[in-house]
């Protein structure tokens, strides 16, 4: 007994230790359901769980307990807490009656509240989706909204690109139409397959008459229709298309799977339709099945506690049921009754599989194909089989899906040479035979201004209609841009949208551009292109450096060092020059100066004269040097300027005459277009196809940065910046830069083409038009009318005219020789300027000379009186010696006077001094003046001058 005990014991832990001993190991399972025999299939197949020991552990057990469902929903959510929660039951299982208007909304928010899970069987409505209102809802049934990615699927499988999109304003219809929208444009396998809704209908419930939308749906390209509608609504639908006739041949019709419930639907209508959709017994049993894998995973994990058993204490969150939501999404059932059962974040079902059907005579619904898992690729698959589908007007062939229209909107830009636009002025006035009038498109502004376009793409497009015969009518840009891709807040969304030429067309408004439209990979996601009609690249616009316009032209052909040397040299040689014939025993400052006739010494500014007038090839007539060793100095310098002045008049030529200048930058790769530092101003348009270029590359990030503000709204006004010289470098498209240089000879491209494109023809996306406008472009290039239009429009021969005036030499002007008019000019100010200052000096010595003439006199007159004085104190003493010795001779006296006169008559003190003797005597009345004798006496009498 006791090893009986033991085995017993150990059978249980090995057997279900996947379990915790702590948890629960009863679970009661609640039900809410249509019908008295899905209630005991309910109970029959929990009955059936406890013995499946891959779902069941040992020891673990599971009861049901079931109501059916109220017609009243407050009475149903009464009965749920009365009958479900206080037995504590793990999760519901609701259904859906299949008459009526009930719906399991009630259970769900009951339980909800509690976060017990509730499994939806048969409900489709797409509110249960919205987790914010029904918290821990789960459906083993798709909603509606997900026939969406079978349509897509459809569409894929007939090649239908283009569609109109029929959906009432309920929840169900816009999730429908949200759900196709994100899965027809998120195909993986090839982006050409991407489907375009062409036009969006939504109507109201419980409409009366479709007549109006169903008026504006005949004008529209595609022939292929989507329609989510009730029964009652499609009714009202199906019948308004038939008086209009567009359930006819031509048309294709696929609807959801309330809409084939019509009794009017029409024949080749394709839908939808669930496998196991009724099947509720189904349904049940799928459902208990993932909620106990659900629980044993649970367990594994986390801690399962106790469920609430009471409505009237609201109490804590219930933590577990959480828990069990999120583990019961997780689970994947692969052989369920309802095939593969697995589920969404929403708790949705998915993987679900639809038959495909088709309304065939009298009304017959005909199953022409499935939409299943596909166990080998782990994916769904759909399944068509062509041949047994009728389609509207009872005709077994596929149509097209598209009505090709014959007449077309064609937009374009102004963009020369391309496209030139001109405004009449008189209304009088009409277009030329060449031009094609093009109003602004879709604009209010100047409506009733008549504008005429030409150009190279005019011309293409006259070749183009009558090639692939199609009428057309012309229009402007709007806002005058290609179209960039930017966020618009005007809806409110915040969504990514195109602007310019390339909005109208994705936005349906237009159906064909003709213009210098680059192809890149941004605007081939939403729009068609032909194959390039011209090829081209990316380029640097820039003007040509001025022609040596500085007024130091004439310095150009020496460097700075150069002249500064020459200078200096001119300096030094003279001084040489001076110190050679100073210091020569043959120089002039050692020779006799024999005769009058030879002139003075080479003084320092002689030498300096001579040597400048050597350097200037000018005649010297005096200072030349006298001794040999400076006439040595003297012929090598001559020399040395002859070389000089060879070597100058040779350079000014090739500066002046015959240099052009080079362009500045040498392409895209330039240092100073990459470095943000430097002082250049590069630009191109806003939004345009070579903006998109810089923004892909990585390795012009820093370049884009520093030009992006400088970007301009058109290219005329970046070109005329450019002339003007306020923008250094404009990077455009090749063609229209070339065009401009060929124009403007004083504009010159810069480097080589880089980020090399072509030009195409914009068309919608699935453009029956697209092969065509290719085929006609390829035999356009074949034929040679692409190299006339070229011929024509962008080369017009001036670039030979253009080669023709690099090779001429430039003439000179004023511009360029202003410089040494300067010069003159400013030797002749020097000059007279110089003269004033010796004028000034000349009158100040002149003034100094009168002062020192009277200073002079004034000391003459001093001098005399006081020799005077001293004279007659002379004679006075002497005569008194003589009385006093006795002495009367006159002989004597007269000796003395003769002595002084004779010493006085050989000096002579300064130039002048006869004058002055005679002065005295005159004034002295005839008597000569005794003359200086005192050895004191100086000439010197500057002191007296004041």
């Amino acid at each position: 007994m006791l090893y009986f005990v033991v085995f017993a014991l150990n059978f249980l832990f090995t057997k279900g230790d996947l379990w915790a001993s702590s948890n629960p190991t009863v679970f009661n399972i609640g039900g809410v359901l249509s019908s008295n025999d899905s209630e005991y299939y309910f109970k029959e197949t929990i009955a059936h769980l406890n013995f499946d020991s891959q779902y069941v552990p040992k020891g673990v057990t599971y009861y049901d307990t079931a109501i059916l469902m109220d017609p009243n929903p407050i009475r149903t959510a009464l009965n749920v807490c009365k009958y479900l929660i206080s037995s504590r039951v793990y999760a519901v299982v609701v259904s859906h009656p299949l008459t009526g208007d009930l719906s399991p909304a009630a259970v769900s928010y009951t339980s909800g509240f509690y976060h017990i899970p509730v499994i939806g069987i048969s409900s489709r409505d797409s509110a249960f989706s919205d987790k914010n209102i029904h918290v821990s809802f789960l459906r083993t049934v798709p909603p509606y909204s997900h026939q969406a990615d079978v349509w897509v699927e459809m569409l894929k499988h007939f090649n239908y690109k283009k569609v109109i999109f029929i959906h009432s304003s309920d929840t169900d219809g816009r999730a429908l139409l949200g759900r196709f929208q994100t899965t027809s444009q998120s195909l993986e396998d090839d982006v050409d397959i991407k489907v375009q809704v062409e036009s969006i209908i939504e109507f109201e419930p419980g409409l009366d008459n479709f007549k109006e939308q169903l008026s504006d749906m005949k004008k529209a390209q595609s022939r292929v229709y989507l329609m989510y509608a009730s029964k009652t609504d499609a009714q009202v639908i199906f019948r308004d298309a038939a008086e209009f006739n567009i359930t006819e041949a031509g048309y294709a019709w696929i609807v959801t799977e309330q809409a084939l419930e019509a009794n009017n639907v029409a024949e080749g209508v394709l839908g939808l339709k669930l496998v196991n959709a009724t099947n509720e017994k189904a349904h049940i049993k799928d459902s208990i099945y993932v909620l106990a894998s659900a629980l044993r995973d649970l367990n594994q994990t986390k801690e399962i506690t106790e469920a609430p058993k009471d409505c009237d204490d609201s109490g804590q969150i219930w933590e577990t049921g959480r828990d069990l939501f999120d583990f019961i999404k997780k689970q994947v059932l692969l052989n369920g009754e309802t095939g593969k059962v697995a589920f969404d974040d929403q708790g949705d079902r998915i993987n679900a599989e639809y038959n495909i059907v088709n309304i065939q005579k009298k009304r017959r619904q005909v199953t022409v194909g499935k939409f299943h898992f596909n166990r080998e690729s782990s994916r769904m698959h759909l399944a068509v089989d062509e041949k047994d589908i009728l389609w509207p007007g009872r005709q077994y062939v596929k149509p097209e899906g598209f009505k090709i229209p014959t007449h077309l909107k064609v937009l374009t830009i102004e963009e020369k040479p391309f496209v030139y636009v001109r405004k009449l002025i008189d209304p009088k006035d009409n277009c030329t035979t060449d031009e094609i009038v093009c109003p602004h498109f879709n604009t209010s502004q100047d409506m009733t201004a008549i504008y005429c376009c030409k150009g190279y793409c005019m011309d293409l497009l006259k070749k183009l209609s009558e090639k692939i015969n199609f009428t057309y009518g012309l229009a402007l840009s709007p806002d005058g841009q290609f179209g960039n891709y930017i966020i618009k807040n005007s809806s409110g969304s915040g969504k990514k949208e195109w602007t310019g030429l390339i909005g109208e067309l994705v936005g349906n408004r237009a159906d064909m551009i003709v213009a210098p439209l680059t192809i890149n990979p941004e605007r081939a996601e939403f729009i068609e292109f032909s194959k390039p009609f011209k090829y081209q690249g990316i380029t640097i616009l820039e003007k040509k450096p001025s022609r040596s316009s500085t007024l130091v032209s004439f310095l150009q052909p020496f460097s700075n060092t150069l002249w500064i040397l020459v200078m200096v040299s001119v300096h030094v040689v003279a001084l040489v020059l001076y110190l050679l014939d100073r210091f020569s025993p043959f120089g002039r400052f050692k020779l006799a100066n024999t005769d009058g006739t030879e002139e003075d010494a080479l003084n320092l500014s002689s030498a300096i004269w001579f040597a400048w007038g050597v350097l200037l090839n000018s005649g010297i007539g005096e200072g030349t040097p006298r001794s040999f060793s400076a006439r040595v100095l003297g012929m090598v310098w001559a020399g040395f300027a002859m070389i000089i002045v060879a070597s100058y008049t040779a350079n000014l030529a090739a500066f002046l005459v015959l240099e052009r200048p080079k362009t500045k930058l040498t392409g895209i790769n330039d240092a100073r277009l990459r470095n943000t530092m430097e002082n250049l101003t590069c630009a191109t348009v806003k939004g345009s196809a070579v903006d998109m270029y810089f923004r892909r590359q990585v390795e012009l990030s820093n370049m884009y940065r520093t030009m992006e503000a400088n970007n301009y709204n058109t290219a005329e006004d970046a070109i005329q910046d450019v002339k003007i010289g306020k923008l250094m470098a404009f990077i455009w498209d090749s063609s229209r830069l070339e065009f401009e240089a060929a124009q403007d000879c004083e504009l010159v491209t810069a480097g080589e083409l880089f980020g090399r494109s072509g030009y195409g023809i914009g068309l919608q996306k699935g453009s029956p038009w697209a092969d065509d406008v290719t085929l006609a472009i390829l035999d356009f290039h074949e034929s040679g009318f692409m190299e006339n239009l070229d011929n024509k429009w962008i080369l017009q021969n001036n670039v030979q005219q253009c080669e023709q005036f690099e090779k001429t030499p430039n003439t000179l002007g004023l511009k360029n020789m202003a410089g040494v008019f300067i010069l003159v000019a400013a030797g002749i100010v020097g000059g007279i300027g110089l003269i004033v200052i010796e004028m000034a000096y000349k009158k100040h010595q002149i003034k100094k000379q009168k002062r020192m003439e009277l200073a002079r006199h004034a000391a003459d007159k001093w001098r005399g009186a006081v020799e005077k004085r001293k004279t007659l104190r002379a004679s006075t003493a002497t005569q008194r010696r003589i009385k006093s010795n006795g002495v009367n001779d006159p002989a004597t006296i007269s000796l003395a006077v003769d002595k002084y006169q004779r010493i006085g008559g050989a000096e002579r003190a300064w130039p002048g001094d006869s004058d002055i003797r005679q002065r005295r005597v005159e004034d002295s009345g005839g008597v000569q003046p005794v003359p200086r004798y005192l050895p004191a006496y100086t000439s010197d009498v500057s002191h007296l001058i004041v």
